[in-house]
């Protein structure tokens, strides 16, 4: 197989030179984040600052990114997270990460800080390091389109944005310009403007290899008509058109997740409602039938881009209790053009917004009003916070930061994990998320197992999941997460997979090993993609242990973990964590201190790992 080709390149002294990873370890655990976990793991030094130059940032592409497979676009972006100081990752998928394929190359592992700015230009002829000291501050939108024009047309662009060049730590990385890919969580864009990188830019002519090519044509043909049957609603309407769904499960975070309700004001910023004012087509990642993403024109803030996804719309919608789906739009756009993550971004005016309705702080630290449903407000502290101006600078630390600056007060409304503050879905309404959120490897982390589907009726027989678990009883939830964990978390960004393949086209292991075989030539089972998927979750929760965490920080935040939402579907409920994480660290074969054991890393095959870890 033509996989494990690696680009290393060290800015500090200009250096680029290549390296092979051998078959036998990417068996053990495939691409993307899977390989970057075992390369960081194995060869950087984990006591460094997140923005030191030695730090490696590692972009690593799926094991099955570019090859044809369905949703096989995705790629990993990884490095010790300087939100959370423990194991970053940010996914990303759309036209970027397959081009990057077509290079030839599978990862590129980046170390060093240049002298002054510079932007990575990647061929199948090579790599070189190129000035970028002409587009330094410019927006991510006007970076693709110079260096597209410098380079190639057809050139494929991940670019940051000011946020990433002042080292906000909720920077994100954007790919493929106003198409707004985005590797949001974690900081990754900050840890690319730490190394002066404003861009990363592919252009390939190579299709990587599969092993049976017309076997991998006839199963795609048997496979797209069943997932397709599952996707008509998601490919009308995309994440955005969920928000009335998740607000009748009593999922939707409202007022810095205080308030159980919200559903007349749920269909005014639904994607339902935006999508007749202002789409103008459907975007499809390269491959894929289902075309999630939605691309708005609104002519009356003259922004073209694309549309707000669910978590942006929950974020700058119901949890600022902002109606104003203008403003959300906005909100998007200026999120994109800085770079910045809108999951971090929109936690972080929440939380400001309920500081200043309790005086810690005021509008002298601001220079306006801060209130509930102020969508102008809000686009104005996306505005300091990218430029670290006023309260901004405080609050592109992130949630964490901030709390502890304002003090005990703070540290009961500020909504984090490990200091990543929370994507949008409520563990209070699908208990099996509240220990998923405790122990993601990544901090408060839904991609990780994404369990609150099953909820909602996506099945999952291979994993016997034949009938919808009910969403607030807690018997049986630890297993969901571990299980989801393995699956989700464990297997589809190490392979590349976008996961609304399982979460709306109902992919279980079965068919993803099938695939894996048909590209690879290898012979995989079901259990041997489960095995794996534990495995690299175990290896990351191994690199977190050596930077100290262990139960202590399997937590909940207190607003989630001792306040029941007033009304609505989950009204009532709190998460039992006490009984729960010792279920789940039985089953996973860790500590009581949620500490991987001998035996368990034995039965992993992490024996080499283990012993840096000791």
């Amino acid at each position: 197989m033509d996989f494990g080709r690696i680009l290393e390149i060290d800015l500090s002294s200009d250096k680029i030179s290549e390296r092979r990873v051998k078959d036998e370890t990417i068996k053990k655990f495939f691409g993307g984040s899977g390989l970057a976990a075992k390369i960081l793991y194995d060869e950087s030094d984990l006591t460094l600052d997140p923005f030191d130059p030695k730090n490696p940032l590692i972009f690593m592409a799926g094991l099955l990114t570019g090859t044809g497979v369905l949703g096989a676009v995705k790629l990993s972006v990884c490095s010790k997270s300087p939100l959370t100081g423990i194991w970053g990752e940010s996914t990303v998928g759309g036209h970027w990460p397959p081009e990057f394929r077509f290079t030839g190359y599978s990862g590129i592992v980046i170390t060093g800080e240049a002298d002054s700015p510079v932007y990575l230009w990647v061929t199948d002829s090579g790599a070189e390091i190129r000035s970028a000291e002409a587009i330094w501050e410019l927006d991510t939108f006007q970076t693709n389109d110079e260096l597209r024009s410098q380079t190639d047309e057809k050139a494929r662009v991940a670019a940051i944005g000011i946020a990433g060049e002042k080292l906000s730590r909720m920077a994100s990385i954007l790919f493929d310009g106003r198409n707004a890919r985005s590797a949001g969580r974690c900081g990754m864009g900050a840890v690319m403007g730490s190394k002066n990188l404003k861009a990363v830019v592919v252009r390939g002519a190579r299709a990587p290899e599969v092993a049976d090519r017309d076997g991998l044509r006839a199963a795609l043909k048997e496979d797209v008509p069943r997932i397709m049957k599952y996707s008509e609603a998601f490919s009308q309407f995309g994440t955005s058109g969920g928000v009335e769904v998740i607000e009748h499960f009593g999922d939707l975070p409202i007022k810095n997740w205080l308030l159980g309700s919200w559903e007349e004001q749920a269909k005014k910023v639904s994607g339902r409602a935006m999508q007749p004012m202002w789409l103008e087509k459907h975007y499809h990642c390269p491959g894929c039938p289902i075309g999630c993403g939605k691309i708005y024109k609104v002519p009356e803030l003259g922004l073209h881009g694309h549309g707000p996804e669910y978590e942006t719309i929950a974020g700058f919608g119901p949890l600022c209790l902002n109606e104003d789906s203008l403003s959300i739009v906005e909100a998007n756009e200026l999120c994109h053009k800085y770079g910045l993550d809108t999951i971090s971004t929109s936690s972080c005016i929440a939380f400001a917004t309920e500081a200043y309705e309790k005086g810690l702080i005021n509008k002298d630290d601001i220079g306006f009003e801060l209130k509930w449903g102020d969508g102008r407000a809000m686009v104005a502290m996306i505005h300091q916070i990218a430029k670290q101006e006023g309260l901004g600078k405080l609050l592109a630390g992130g949630v964490m930061r901030a709390a502890k600056e304002l003090g005990p007060k703070a540290e009961e409304f500020a909504v984090h994990t490990k200091g990543l503050e929370y994507p949008y879905h409520d563990p209070r309404a699908h208990l099996s998320m509240a220990p998923s959120y405790a122990t993601a490897e990544r901090g408060a982390d839904h991609l990780t197992s994404l369990s609150y589907y099953l909820d909602k009726g996506v099945l999952m027989p291979d994993l016997g999941i034949t009938a919808p678990p009910h969403p607030r009883e807690p018997e049986g939830k630890a297993k969901i997460a571990v299980d989801m964990q393995n699956y989700v978390g464990g297997v589809y960004n190490p392979l590349g997979l976008c996961k609304f393949y399982f979460a709306v086209g109902r992919v279980g292991p079965r068919t993803v090993a099938k695939w894996i075989n048909l590209v690879t030539g290898w012979d995989f089972s079901q259990d041997d993609v489960m095995r794996t998927g534990e495995r690299i979750f175990n290896l990351k929760r191994m690199y977190n242990v050596r930077l100290g965490i262990s139960r202590k920080d399997d937590a909940l935040p207190p607003r989630l973990a001792n306040l029941a939402r007033p009304d609505g579907m989950a009204a009532g409920v709190l998460p039992p964590m006490e009984e729960m994480l010792p279920e789940y660290y039985r089953l996973r074969g860790w500590s009581e201190q949620g500490i991987p054991t001998e035996g368990k890393i034995r039965e992993l095959g992490l024996e080499a790992e283990a012993r840096l870890c000791r």
